[in-house]
């Protein structure tokens, strides 16, 4: 299948990072149902195939190893094996055509949105600061140093441990 490589692709991929959340203290996978996986794969202009469900899990897992544990990016290598982008050059430019096929397509735009975000803003998508959380931020602050993935929740939460910590660390003095 061939498709528009296009720039609505960093949202997509933070909400694929962001199927694994950490609600009530247990982690959750939001693609582990599969009519929620479903209905996910279709608003991201997938076909909803258990194929395509199955890549798309792969790719999610394996580039939350390479964000949070530090996996090289040469282990999304076999997510990309037999993929071709093509140039079209029009009037307006230059697009990339993706041509991969139909069940692996939206796994690997999400590989390919990484890999963009990476040249064009290093270091701008990584996990919450927060240690009992799992999500992902886009950092798109101007000083680059975003820490949480919600200042609301684990931004409040991580600031209240540290008042806490210091608070009975004065005490015990």
């Amino acid at each position: 299948m061939t498709a528009v490589v296009g720039p609505e692709q960093p949202d997509t991929l933070l909400e694929l990072l962001n199927t694994t959340p950490v609600v009530n203290g247990a982690a959750q996978d939001e693609l582990a149902d599969p009519e929620a996986a479903r209905v996910w794969q279709r608003a991201h202009g997938g076909s909803g195939s258990d194929e395509e469900l199955w890549h798309l899990v792969q790719a999610r897992d394996a580039l939350q190893a390479v964000l949070r544990d530090g996996h090289p990016a040469t282990s999304l290598a076999p997510l990309l094996k037999g993929v071709v982008c093509r140039p079209r050059v029009s009037t307006g430019g230059v697009a990339w055509e993706l041509d991969a096929p139909a069940e692996r397509r939206l796994a690997v735009e999400a590989v390919l949105a990484w890999s963009a975000l990476e040249e064009a803003k290093p270091g701008r998508l990584r996990p919450c600061a927060n240690p009992e959380c799992r999500l992902f931020l886009l950092d798109r602050s101007k000083t680059n140093r975003a820490r949480w993935c919600s200042m609301a929740v684990c931004g409040n939460r991580m600031k209240a441990r540290r008042h806490y910590q210091r608070t009975r660390d004065s005490a015990a003095e």
